[in-house]
């Protein structure tokens, strides 16, 4: 019997907050339910096997069927909305990783809504034509620098459409078209040429800027017509993952220019084309052409495969060698920093206990562990596929504990402000706009978030009707009472079901209140205001309400005292407290959940 395999990965906020314990129910096509899974702290589930077709199918050009079984996954967790993907491929040998972000739901909503995905056959499957266009030959005294687009811009539907955007990292956009375009199945230098094709045409599209220089705010579509095929929220093959770690930044040039080629490409079968035919080359690479010789069978046989280390939006540049255990220095500080920030929302990453700046055991073991997790090849060095991934991660965790700061500078409250805002309003309820657009923007991919600067110009406009149309208001890009209770509901929904990061080992965290004094605040958590200075970098006693301090563990048992503010649940503050909402109600005497803003509460100290 064939048999393939699948894994599961619940998270939510650009990976950032891991869902545990979410039901996970497989199904084959006819309904019959395979498997029930629950994902652990890292919202994975174990891999599972599921019977599928023979693999020589699909490296058979002439097999006129579907050479995989498809099934169909339901995820369930409390909080959130349902997810059901429909139609996931399943091969022989392979491993198809799920990236399942659950939404969570809004404010007093009381049953969750199901979010549907439909996956199905990839493109060299498919007989639709392509009508691929791009610009071929260039001026070789043009001189603009090739650049990895982090995140590349996605329209979910043909040029000119009403579909929405995504924002995804470049390498996850690569791993997800060479998965919706080819079978994972082929050998290896075929999928190699092709995927060098498909990091190309994208970058292609970019470095020309193909549609934004004809006034689209995206840099390349969905559509097979037009583009390459991107299914949001599809399953990525682990053959495809471990090509594209490798060769993310390489793209395929003509000697003596910089531009990255036009590399179109059809499945050369049901689809004639004059760029590349896909199943062309699965024969060549059995005749054991290497990638490079494939792509010049189709393309101009001057063409080559270069590299660019420029990547946008990156925190840090990759140093251009790998960490291992040995090195030393900045680089390999900076590795540990993100590392242990990050082990807060993802805990089985061990403590790096290395001195720093020594990449040793304990950093190598941290840095297997996260490879272990986010699907990369898992050997304790820190190449350039580790390193980018460990900065976007990094950017996404402390992106959500800025915005969560900002929320409580803000005062957002629970009461949406009763202003109408429009392109042109500038003020203090557009930057409260602005600010749930961008909490929101973390948890709904087709949402952008704008700046926070209290003018709304375009770039807030094309939030406001991004996030309209994902809640079936028309989207008007207005800012009435309908939009205002909307967002208001989402934002509200995200505070209450998002779980929360755990504090940092032996740290805890506190919000200033009205009235507070760092020696009120020593008080209740027994230590000192040397300690909380030291601890967080104050060189005065000046502090303000609404900041967020780390508190050193405490030295004894006992409680303090906390007032209830808007938001707040006895769930959430478990959480935030690293304690049980039955310890809470056993030590204030408490036989329901409700709680009122204003009321102090005693909270166990750990």
């Amino acid at each position: 019997m064939a048999v393939g395999y699948l894994k599961i990965q619940a998270r939510t906020a650009h990976e950032a907050v891991p869902i545990g314990g979410v039901q996970v129910s497989v199904l084959d096509d006819q309904g019959n339910r395979i498997y029930d899974l629950v994902t652990d702290e890292n919202g994975e589930t174990k891999d599972i096997l599921l019977e599928t077709v023979d693999r020589r199918f699909s490296q058979n050009r002439y097999y006129t069927g579907l050479p995989y079984y498809s099934y169909n996954i339901l995820a369930r967790r409390a909080g959130f909305q349902d997810l059901y993907v429909m139609a996931v491929p399943i091969y022989e040998g392979e491993t198809a990783v799920l990236p399942m972000a659950l939404l969570p739901m809004q404010q007093a909503q009381r049953r969750p809504e199901q979010v549907r995905v439909f996956v199905g056959k990839p493109a060299v499957a498919m007989d639709g034509t392509r009508s691929q266009e791009g610009d071929v030959d260039y001026d070789p005294k043009v001189l603009r620098q090739v650049v990895i687009p982090n995140p590349i811009t996605v329209h979910l539907g043909a040029p000119g459409s009403s579909a929405a955007n995504v924002k995804v990292s470049f390498p996850d956009y690569v791993k997800n078209v060479a998965s919706s375009e080819i079978y994972p199945t082929w050998p290896e230098a075929s999928l190699r040429a092709n995927i060098y094709a498909i990091i190309t045409f994208a970058l292609n599209r970019v470095y020309t800027e193909w549609y934004r220089s004809r006034g689209y705010d995206y840099d390349i579509t969905n559509s097979t017509a037009y583009d390459q095929y991107f299914v949001n929220g599809r399953p990525i093959y682990e053959s495809v993952s471990r090509i594209v770690d490798d060769i993310f930044n390489e793209y395929v040039r003509r000697q003596g220019q910089n531009a990255p080629y036009f590399t179109s490409f059809c499945n050369g079968t049901t689809v004639v084309c004059q760029g590349m035919s896909q199943w062309g080359t699965v024969s060549l690479a059995e005749r054991g052409f290497t990638p490079l010789q494939i792509l010049r069978t189709y393309y101009p046989d001057d063409v080559e495969i270069v590299e660019t280390n420029v990547i946008s939006g990156s925190v840090t540049s990759y140093p251009g060698t790998p960490l291992r255990v040995g090195s030393t220095g900045l680089d390999v500080e900076t590795i540990q920093t993100y590392l242990n920030r990050i082990r807060r929302n993802y805990p089985a990453i061990p403590v790096i206990t290395d001195k720093t700046g020594n990449f040793g055991d304990s950093t190598k073991a941290a840095v297997t562990k996260f490879q272990n997790i986010f699907g990369l090849s898992p050997d304790g060095i820190v190449g350039k596929a580790t390193w980018l991934k460990i900065s976007s991660l990094y950017t996404a965790v402390t992106r959500l504990a800025e915005l969560d700061s900002e929320g409580s500078t803000l005062g957002i409250g629970t009461v949406p402000p009763a202003a109408v805002l429009r392109q042109g309003s500038r003020g203090q309820d557009v930057i409260t706009l602005q600010y749930l657009l961008d909490v929101i923007s973390e948890y709904y991919p087709t949402v952008p978030a704008p700046a926070q600067d209290g003018i709304f110009g375009s770039g807030t406009r094309q939030a406001v009707v991004a996030f309209q149309q994902a809640m079936g208001i028309a989207p008007d890009g207005i800012v009435g009472a309908m939009t205002w209770k909307k967002l208001y509901d989402v934002y509200q929904g995200i505070g209450q079901n998002v779980p929360s990061p755990g504090p940092e080992p032996g740290i805890g965290e506190y919000i200033v209140q009205a009235g507070d004094s760092l020696w009120l605040i020593a008080l209740r958590y027994n230590t000192t205001v040397e300690a909380l200075k030291r601890l967080n970098g104050l060189t005065g006693d000046l502090i303000q309400v609404g900041q967020v301090l780390k508190i050193p563990a405490p030295q004894t048992g006992g409680y303090f005292e906390y007032t209830v503010r808007a938001g707040d649940t006895l769930w959430l503050l478990s959480r935030r407290f690293d304690t049980t909402v039955d310890a809470i109600k056993n030590l204030n005497g408490l036989s329901g959940d409700m709680l009122s803003i204003g009321q102090v509460l005693r909270i166990p100290e750990r």
